[in-house]
């Protein structure tokens, strides 16, 4: 193979990890979501936006606010797992570019005016950044359980405001036994990639 990462490392990412639906009671640290972070930070995202923002319900009360919003096949699994992350986009990214992106002091002028390129952009980039969460999540050595059968705006008006448009709702923990469902066949590399 042609990757620098080792075989088991690939494992860990990719071939071997699942979408987790049930996991153990062990808890998630503050210290151990910090780290995922502060390694997938460094993602990149078109003029480095880095517009997403995490909600980490914690608190049995916000747990079951959030449950209330969920669809009802991910409920059980929302209550049970150990962490549950709220993902969403700030759609006034464009306050920080001055400080992420000081070489174009512009940048910030190209979006003040126009919400709806701002909503365009803050949804692509940070989904890109929850990819990389997800990814981060294995990384720390946990399992990762995104979902968006949710009620979006449900959530949105619960935990966030105007400026933020929530992506989806990760479990995050160690996985526990009946954790996976059997793997989905993927599209092999001839039926995605053409040459021009």
């Amino acid at each position: 193979m042609s990757l620098v990462l080792d075989s088991a490392t690939q494992d860990l990412l990719f071939r071997e990890a699942r979408t987790a639906n049930a996991f153990t009671d062990e808890p998630v640290t503050d210290e151990q979501v910090q780290a995922i972070y502060d390694l997938v930070k460094f993602g990149p995202t078109s003029m480095n936006q880095s517009p997403l923002r995490i909600v980490l319900v914690r608190s049995p009360e916000a747990r079951e606010r959030l449950v209330q919003h969920m669809a009802e096949g991910n409920k059980k699994k929302t209550v049970a797992a150990p962490l549950v992350a709220i993902l969403a986009a700030d759609n006034e990214f464009h306050e920080e570019l001055p400080r992420l992106f000081p070489h174009f002091p512009q940048a910030k002028d190209i979006f003040a005016g126009d919400r709806s390129v701002r909503e365009k952009n803050a949804a692509l980039n940070a989904a890109l950044q929850a990819a990389y969460f997800i990814i981060g999540v294995r990384a720390a050595g946990l399992a990762a359980g995104p979902m968006t059968g949710l009620d979006f705006a449900g959530v949105q008006k619960e935990f966030l405001d105007d400026d933020h448009t929530p992506l989806m709702v990760v479990n995050i923990g160690k996985p526990g036994p009946d954790a996976w469902f059997p793997r989905g066949p993927r599209l092999a590399y001839d039926d995605v990639v053409t040459t021009v």
